[in-house]
């Protein structure tokens, strides 16, 4: 899952420097001597403005790559019942492309604090957002999936929604984490996974089972990320990749892709209390090692669809309702074909172009007011803000 798919840092606050050479910069000129200076009055140097920190491609490429593969999971899907490859696939690619993209969240929120304008952009980002897409995903299925009764909650996320509420949660205990002394073995010593008593309200749930991968995001730094896109760690890579392949395919038939949603506890699912608790530690140690395999083959360049990282949460939220829309109109049962090998290379296809275009800029433009709402009328202005607005004002005047 710019806006909040996107990660926090890329728009709500500074990204970290770039790491990259000083070939970058211009060499300073040498001075003109005297006889050279223009005729005039000697002026004091100006002030040396601070260099613009730049976007780095590698996060914005991961962003894009990781909600392409959102979107074809979700285009897999009602192929998963018929195919023991697809099913293969899916469980696969659910095993580490939420994580990844929470962990880019989380490495992008570490200087979230309660600061005003960062609880402003909070409630902007995320929380407007929310209420809006849950409102409209709630009529959308009353409308498309004949179901007038549908309740419109907003304490009850449905679909994609949950993201949203999720990373509000996230970032609110950001402060809290980055106290503690064992962030990530605390966050995982929740397991919410044993918890069946915890309910739906906020799809606590599966806030809880995702939030250790955003606490792992919070405690990376940039030398992490450099050593995962090391030539050694992507050729490794490739080996781990295929022998996710071959477990999922034995897996396929024996487990459910149910425990890759982390939305329900194990006795909900039929299970002992006690396989939550290897389940929540076996899957977070495959997600990690599956999501570290992904990052290593991130390209690091700017790419055709590096910008494109700037809109995934426009693509997350818009691509659902063709998602749903697909099982609401029976578009599976409907043409056969979409069965075929040829089909779900075919329904792959159309899953990532469509998520692509959903990430475009007009698309973005178009539906920026739900997704970055501009609501300086619904803030208090502090003393501050208003004396720095006279000042301007009147060096302007002058």
């Amino acid at each position: 899952m710019t806006n909040s798919l996107r990660p926090h840092g890329h728009h709500s606050q500074p990204l970290p420097p770039v790491q990259g050479p000083a070939d970058g910069m211009t060499a300073p000129r040498p001075s003109r001597t005297s006889q050279e200076r223009p005729p005039g009055p000697e002026r004091p140097p100006a002030a040396a403005s601070p260099p613009a920190k730049s976007r780095d491609p590698f996060f914005d490429n991961a962003k894009y790559l990781a909600i392409v593969l959102v979107a074809m999971g979700h285009a897999w899907q009602p192929l998963t019942s018929d195919s023991r490859a697809a099913e293969a696939l899916y469980m696969v690619v659910y095993a580490f492309h939420m994580p990844a993209f929470i962990v880019i969240s989380g490495y992008f929120s570490r200087s979230f604090d309660m600061r005003k304008d960062r609880l402003q952009r909070l409630v902007t980002g995320v929380a407007v957002p929310y209420i809006l897409f849950e409102t409209a995903y709630s009529l959308f299925k009353r409308w498309a999936d004949d179901d007038p009764t549908h309740p419109i909650s907003l304490l009850d996320p449905w679909y994609l929604t949950w993201f949203l509420i999720a990373l509000f949660i996230w970032r609110l205990t950001t402060p809290l984490w980055k106290i503690v002394r064992w962030p990530v073995p605390l966050a995982l010593a929740l397991l919410a996974s044993v918890s069946p008593d915890i309910g739906d309200d906020l799809d606590l749930q599966r806030v809880l089972q995702f939030l250790p991968f955003f606490v792992v995001g919070l405690v990376l730094k940039p030398e992490h990320f450099q050593m995962v896109r090391r030539r050694e760690v992507r050729l490794l890579a490739l080996p781990v990749f295929a022998a996710a392949l071959l477990v999922g395919y034995w897996a396929a038939p024996r487990m459910s892709s149910a425990w890759f949603y982390h939305r329900d506890s194990a006795q909900e699912m039929g299970f002992a209390w006690w396989v939550g608790i290897v389940m929540t530690l076996a899957l977070f140690g495959c997600s990690m090692v599956l999501t570290a395999c992904f990052f290593a083959w991130v390209p690091r360049r700017h790419m055709w669809f590096t910008a494109l990282g700037a809109g995934t949460l426009y693509g997350y939220l818009l691509h659902g309702f063709l998602a749903k829309g697909s099982r609401f109109w029976g578009w599976y049962e409907t043409y056969d074909w979409v069965r075929t090998p040829l089909g779900m290379i075919g329904v792959t296809l159309i899953a990532g172009a469509l998520v692509t275009v959903l990430c475009t800029p007009p698309v973005q433009r178009l539906f920026r007011f739900a997704m970055e709402p501009r609501m300086s009328w619904a803030f208090k202005r502090d003393a501050t803000e208003l004396a720095r607005e006279r000042a301007k004002s009147g060096t302007a005047i002058r």
